[in-house]
């Protein structure tokens, strides 16, 4: 059995902003992002510095979007 890699394409809709960077130049940005064509969703995870890489992140829906804010607007983080 042949050992392949998923292909799957990506469109960046719009970057949001980042959270932080690494040592190496690594990014932890949120993006609004399309999954192989489908219905943009909002990513966080990081990037390679020349955006060629990316590392494990997470997918949330706008659903799920408003839930995290909802949630991180309860936080106190002083």
């Amino acid at each position: 059995m042949a050992d392949e890699k998923a292909t799957f394409n990506y469109e960046i809709v719009e970057t949001l902003g980042s959270l932080s960077e690494s040592n190496k130049g690594w990014k932890k940005v949120v993006n609004y992002i399309s999954w192989n064509g489908k219905e943009p969703k909002y990513d966080i995870r990081e990037w390679a510095p020349d955006g060629e890489k990316m590392g494990k992140g997470v997918t949330l829906s706008k659903e799920e979007m408003a839930n995290l804010k909802a949630l991180l607007n309860k936080i106190d983080l002083d």
